[in-house]
């Protein structure tokens, strides 16, 4: 079986003292912490470091967490915060239906005159109109009620 690569982190004196500063303190989220204490033991600069199992050990985690610290510490090019904090999402997963178009284009809809035959607009004949629109997706009466309600809008 061939061995894992090895990624090691070598780490300044105020890396070191930022990341004792963390662990000490316990104002930061678990995670955090945590990698922050992964980090401290596998810092060349303090003296020898131990194997990825006796480190987890240490600290209370698995090796594969162990290495999966010690490798994000060498993509981010040894940047100790970018290491320990969460990393932020480029895009949401899903892409939002309602644009402020839409959520536009539905308020003037809500607030005009209601259709012939009716008395005033309800969610579910504002679900069916809106399904008769071309510009505007199809919408759920829950999700018209959502952004209504969002821009305080209501129906009389």
């Amino acid at each position: 079986m061939p061995k894992s690569k090895v990624f090691t982190a070598c780490l300044s004196s105020t890396d070191r003292a930022a990341l004792l500063k963390i662990v000490t303190t316990g104002e930061h989220p678990a995670r955090m912490i945590t990698r922050a204490r992964v980090l401290l033991e596998m810092d060349e600069n303090a003296g020898p470091i131990a194997e990825r199992a006796v480190i987890g050990a240490r600290v209370g985690v698995s090796t594969t967490t162990v290495a999966a610290v010690a490798k994000r510490f060498v993509e981010t090019g040894g940047d100790v915060e970018a290491t320990i904090t969460r990393k932020k999402r480029a895009s949401p997963p899903v892409a939002p239906i309602v644009t402020g178009e839409v959520e536009a284009r539905l308020v003037k809809m809500a607030c005009s005159a209601p259709p012939e035959g009716y008395d005033r607009w309800s969610l579910r004949l504002l679900e069916k109109h809106v399904a008769l629109v071309d510009d505007i997706p199809d919408l759920d009466h829950s999700t018209i009620g959502r952004v209504l309600k969002k821009r305080n809008c209501v129906l009389i």
